[in-house]
């Protein structure tokens, strides 16, 4: 699935701007409002699975909040 630019597949790691590593299991659409969802998991805790709106996953980092932070994106691929 694509947005902004950036295509989101399943079975890709990425760094979360945090430190924290996900794999991506599938893009997934919201039964009620058809919004794009991407479903991930924590890299080294796969039990932990989670959900986040496609546009949200491949935001990028808001340097007003998180000034320090040199990832240009929320989850940059590896």
């Amino acid at each position: 699935m694509t947005s902004k630019m950036r295509v989101i597949k399943q079975d890709e790691i990425y760094k979360h701007f945090k430190g924290e590593y996900y794999k991506v299991t599938t893009v997934a659409t919201h039964t009620e409002t058809k919004e794009l969802m991407v479903i991930y998991a924590k890299l080294n805790n796969p039990c932990m699975i989670y959900a986040r709106p496609l546009d949200m996953f491949v935001s990028e980092v808001d340097k007003e909040k998180h000034p320090n932070v040199e990832q240009e994106y929320r989850f940059q691929l590896l």
